[in-house]
């Protein structure tokens, strides 16, 4: 039987879990909801047989699963009140933007009892999986660090138009939207990471967020993940993590491309799927799959997601 989802946040995330959703044998996700009336007729339009709720309650009261792509700051209501009614949990990340009030809902959701992930989205995908078992067959050697590397053009970029408040210092930016990722991904092959010195610029306007980013963290090894961020100039968006090793090296560039080097060039490790992305969105709904009926996965868990959100408000706040 397909799982009753409910997608609370139809924007560009909202949508995009709708289509791939659609196309999973796993998932109904026949229950709709966001306060823009035209968002829901984008999702209509996408999704004819599901229903537009008449409000979050509602949706969530409907359905077995709640995926909430909504901003941080009504998710966390939302997850709270899905959480009392036993409905398993996909929240979009960061987790949160107050620390406490993030530790307060990962403490009540576990009380709960339900099933709960964040969608860091590379968390079952290949080159995560892939890299994971490298180091830990000893592949990489040594393991040295982290670099990680991320620039664009402008912030947010133009397919995140609509999600106006990416641009805002209160919920958005690039820390938190992109950067979260690979903290994630570093801690998943390093370990827990801790901040040693951090600093954000910001423009004039107090209400824009970050456009320069720099910092520096290290696992309880010693091993230092350092992070370079920056918006502006006429160039194309890159994303990228050097997982760095005395033997081998590991880049994901764009979230799926894995090349390795043992000192040249970097070179792709394999062929790339026709559709990355469709590929990484069926993984995460395989093990989104295996989470709501209480089997091994390998998606983020809520302390995993709480771990990297303390790690970007220090980052954002310069501290260390």
């Amino acid at each position: 039987m397909a799982i009753r989802t409910a997608i609370i946040g139809l924007g560009i995330m909202g949508r995009r879990m709708l289509e791939h959703m659609l196309l999973h044998d796993g998932f109904a996700p026949d229950i709709l909801w966001d306060p823009d009336p035209e968002a829901c007729a984008q999702a209509r339009a996408m999704a004819p047989d599901a229903q537009i709720a008449e409000s979050a309650e509602a949706a969530i009261a409907a359905v077995d699963l709640v995926y909430l792509a909504c901003p941080p700051v009504p998710r966390r209501d939302y997850a709270l009140a899905a959480a009392a009614a036993g409905k398993a949990l996909f929240l979009e990340k960061p987790l949160g933007i107050d620390v406490q009030a993030s530790a307060d809902l990962v403490a009540r959701i576990e009380a709960a009892g339900v099933p709960a992930a964040v969608n860091f989205t590379q968390a079952a995908g290949a080159a995560l999986t892939d890299v994971s078992a490298a180091a830990e067959a000893g592949e990489l050697g040594e393991l040295l660090g982290v670099d990680i590397v991320v620039t664009y053009a402008n912030w947010p970029r133009a397919w995140q138009q609509a999600a106006d408040w990416l641009r805002f210092r209160a919920e958005g930016g690039m820390t938190r939207e992109v950067i979260s990722h690979f903290l994630f991904f570093s801690e998943r092959i390093l370990g827990p990471l801790h901040l040693v010195w951090a600093r954000a610029d910001y423009p004039s306007d107090p209400k824009l967020c970050e456009t320069h980013v720099a910092a520096r963290l290290e696992s309880a090894e010693g091993r230092v993940v350092t992070i370079m961020g920056s918006v502006g100039g006429a160039q194309p968006d890159r994303q990228e993590l050097t997982v760095k090793g005395s033997r081998m090296s590991r880049r994901i560039s764009e979230f799926y491309r894995d090349a390795a080097s043992q000192g040249g060039a970097f070179e792709p490790t394999g062929s790339e799927p026709d559709d990355p992305r469709a590929a990484s969105m069926k993984a995460q709904l395989d093990d989104l799959d295996l989470l709501v009926k209480g089997e091994p996965n390998r998606l983020a868990t809520l302390p995993e997601a709480l771990r990297v959100q303390v790690l970007v408000e220090s980052i954002l706040a310069g501290t260390g």
